[in-house]
């Protein structure tokens, strides 16, 4: 059993917009400390002389509740190994995650990557929708961690938000956000809420696709090399040229060409469309692997059927639904696109020479989420925090999270739950933090990915105090 552990904490710091990328030339760090406490059945909690770690479904309560991913254990630490409140909670929480959920090898000691570029749809969007223009985005988002709308789809940070935070780097920029200063030289999110891998069409979300996206980091790509060319003036805001080699390719990707695919399709015809999406996705691998790209990390796709979104629309039939209550049709289709995008990876590191590809498996730490919910310290798996219509969904399509609609001739508003640590789901599509940062505390320990976690593949932490 993987026990939730916590410490106690109510520092709050600066909210990470704040956040300046960092030199990537770190201080020697002292050794690595993990607090862990031994295995027992249940909720418990132990104390020693030397930290405290409370394990119980309320951790995520009083570490999201402070709006700040600051933690401090309750030993006195020297000052000269002290670990700076931004990254303290995540990689202190995570370590012990990584000891209780016995882990998968020890942390690289030369693990680090200078920067990242991210791939994908709303599960990873930083603010590119918003940058674009195709919609608003107004409060509660935002609202756990940020103080308001920070362009993430959720109310507060993403998946890829906390694994920044965990390989001690900057949270992403979106490549269409000019407000606000933003600094490249970490990497840049080209990710955008209701792309697709296939390309877009009329109909579609958001016209940039997975081949749009690619083309982005290609014109970014040539224009960091001539400004590079131009001197020092820009060197602190963009990524060196090295740096495209060395970074980290991430991807979470796929979700919208099943789920948009059943509006119109049947499941077999969905089935059917499969390979002909991951030929698109690998063709795009190919190009960035051809321009110097070689550490891969991608993510699979969710459990579609377990958003509220779709029971509303496909769940009316108890046939239909799963014995989680989810839409069965659309996690078959997930788990076959799953199967065959494994499939894919596989190939691939066959013909990538010199590559890394990691697999990581989100599926199955997301459905077991739903399935084990109240073991993890959720009230709800599908029922949305932010929404209209109450239970068992609080999910209305006419009235999105934070708007306010005229439904039946009488405006309605859909408001924020109370205590978004308490949801699985944030507006009916999305996660909340809480949840994002179960997904990610399970990836961290490694289990999930193929190939598992060895010296040299990433997000082994190696905390600092």
């Amino acid at each position: 059993m993987l026990f939730r552990s916590s410490l106690i904490s109510n520092q709050r710091s600066a909210p990470p917009q704040n956040r300046k990328a960092s030199s990537f030339s770190k201080p020697p760090s002292p050794s690595p400390i993990v607090f862990c406490s031994p295995p027992t059945h249940g909720w418990s909690k132990h104390e020693s002389q030397e930290y405290k770690i409370v394990q119980r479904p309320e951790w995520r309560r009083e570490l999201v509740k402070a709006a700040a991913p600051s933690i401090q254990p309750t030993t006195t630490i020297p000052a000269a190994a002290a670990m700076p409140p931004t990254r303290s909670a995540v990689a202190l929480l995570l370590a012990a995650v990584l000891c209780l959920g016995g882990g998968g090898g020890r942390a690289s000691s030369d693990f680090d990557y200078p920067a990242a570029f991210n791939f994908g749809d709303s599960n990873s969007d930083t603010g590119g929708r918003i940058a674009a223009g195709f919609e608003p985005m107004l409060p509660p988002y935002g609202s756990t961690f940020f103080g308001g709308p920070a362009g993430r789809f959720s109310d507060g940070r993403l998946i890829l938000d906390f694994l920044m935070d965990a390989m001690d780097m900057p949270f992403l920029n979106s490549y269409l956000d000019s407000v606000g200063a933003p600094n490249f030289r970490a990497g840049v999110n080209f990710a955008q809420a209701g792309c697709s891998i296939t390309p877009a069409t009329a109909t579609s979300v958001s016209p940039f696709s997975f081949g749009l996206q690619i083309k982005q980091f290609f014109a970014f790509k040539e224009k960091v090399t001539r400004l590079l060319s131009k001197g020092d003036r820009y060197r602190h805001y963009i990524p060196q040229l090295d740096y495209f080699s060395k970074g980290l390719y991430m991807f979470d990707i796929g979700q919208n060409d099943l789920a948009g695919a059943f509006y119109s399709k049947t499941e077999d015809q969905v089935i059917a469309s499969i390979p002909t999406i991951l030929l698109e996705f690998e063709s795009g691998l190919k190009t960035l692997y051809e321009q110097g790209a070689r550490k891969f990390w991608i993510h699979n796709t969710g459990p579609l059927g377990c958003l509220p979104q779709n029971i509303d629309l496909w769940g009316k039939d108890p046939s239909q639904l799963d014995e989680q209550h989810c839409v069965a049709k659309h996690n078959r289709a997930a788990k076959i696109f799953n199967l065959q995008l494994h499939a894919l990876c596989t190939k691939l590191r066959g013909q990538f020479a010199g590559s890394d590809i990691t697999y990581v498996d989100i599926y199955s730490v997301k459905y077991s989420l739903v399935a084990n919910y109240s073991r993890y310290g959720f009230e709800s798996p599908t029922e949305a925090c932010c929404g209209y219509g109450g239970p068992p969904l609080n999910y209305d399509g006419r009235v999105p999270c934070g708007q306010t609609k005229s439904v039946n001739g009488n405006l309605v508003t859909a408001k924020g739950c109370s205590d978004s640590t308490e949801y699985v789901n944030w507006d009916g599509i999305h996660y909340t933090e809480a949840a994002n940062f179960h997904v990610t505390s399970q990836i961290l320990t490694g289990r999930y990915s193929d190939p598992p976690f060895s010296e040299k593949m990433p997000f082994l932490l190696k905390p600092r105090f």
